[in-house]
């Protein structure tokens, strides 16, 4: 099976009436979450390939216009990665975390909060919606601390990963006075400290833990894997909390999936109704997993 979706078909085969009726069978779901909160955390192929990126500012737009209150988180890996290979930099992870020193977090809040951030809030205007940009300063969104990582394997070692960070609060007021007048923010992960100094932080975990905050209805996070997938590589359309610890145990989830996984544990845990772990490589992934009963990734539910 090919890992690259086939690009959509000619809908034009598609009579009146079909349409008609695929438009009717969203009704239910977009009276089920009008009004309500979700959080999208942006990331990998979706956000460079420039197809997938045109479907999802509309995608976003879309939600926006039938009464839900998009929030998007973005990552950034890929294009760090890029501007630190220019400066002649190696990126370097521990733990699935990336080890920022004070010149590689300069790079990183460029990307972020410069590039990437305005990238997407063009495309959504683009598509017709009213985005804005955020870092975790505006309005004193993300507050953090330097993150201790304890190693994995030996709870007695700690890894010093530099301004990496960890959110201490989130404060949401600027999110919720955006979305009263029909924005869409669009928020890069980064957060300050006491000092006023600058935090790297994982943008899955600043998704999480900012759908907890806003109470929202789904939190969405869009990545270059099917979903959760078993040791056969399986598909694993829906988990439990428990279930997820027992991967964790046993090493089918590992890497770049630790964080994400872990933040969207504790979203489902902390009264997040579904937490969705999405292919965003799929053409309109987000719109077919909210707006249809077909699932298109893992859903985690929190018991």
């Amino acid at each position: 099976m090919s890992t690259t979706p086939e690009p959509l078909a000619d809908l034009a085969h598609i009579t009146p009436r079909d349409k008609a009726e695929i438009l009717a069978q969203a009704l239910p779901y977009i009276r089920r979450f009008h009004g309500k909160t979700i959080v999208i955390k942006y990331g990998g192929n979706a956000m460079t390939d420039p197809a997938l990126q045109a479907d999802f500012a509309e995608d976003v737009v879309l939600l926006k216009l039938v009464g839900m209150n998009p929030v998007v988180v973005h990552g950034g890996g890929p294009q760090i990665e890029t501007a630190l290979n220019r400066l002649g930099k190696k990126g370097e992870f521990v733990q699935g975390m990336r080890v920022t020193d004070a010149e590689t977090m300069e790079v990183v809040e460029w990307v972020l909060a410069g590039e990437v951030q305005q990238d997407i809030v063009g495309l959504i205007n683009q598509a017709g919606g009213k985005a804005v940009g955020l870092t975790g300063r505006d309005g004193g969104l993300i507050r953090a601390q330097k993150l201790r990582m304890m190693d994995n394997q030996d709870p007695t070692k700690e890894h010093d990963v530099g301004q990496v960070g960890d959110i201490v609060a989130i404060d949401p007021s600027v999110v919720r006075a955006l979305q009263d007048d029909a924005f869409i923010p669009v928020i890069s992960p980064i957060g300050f400290g006491e000092a006023n100094e600058t935090y790297n932080i994982n943008a899955d975990v600043v998704a999480s833990k900012l759908a907890t905050v806003l109470k929202a209805e789904k939190l969405m996070l869009l990545t270059n894997t099917p979903g959760v997938l078993n040791k056969a590589g399986e598909l694993l359309t829906n988990l439990s909390a428990r279930e997820i610890d027992e991967l964790f145990a046993d090493g089918t989830i590992s890497g770049g999936m630790l964080p994400k996984i872990s933040g969207a544990l504790d979203a489902a845990k902390s009264g997040v109704n579904s937490v969705h772990i999405i292919d965003g490589r799929v053409p309109h992934a987000m719109l077919l997993e909210i707006l249809t009963d077909q699932a298109y990734g893992t859903m985690i539910r929190s018991h």
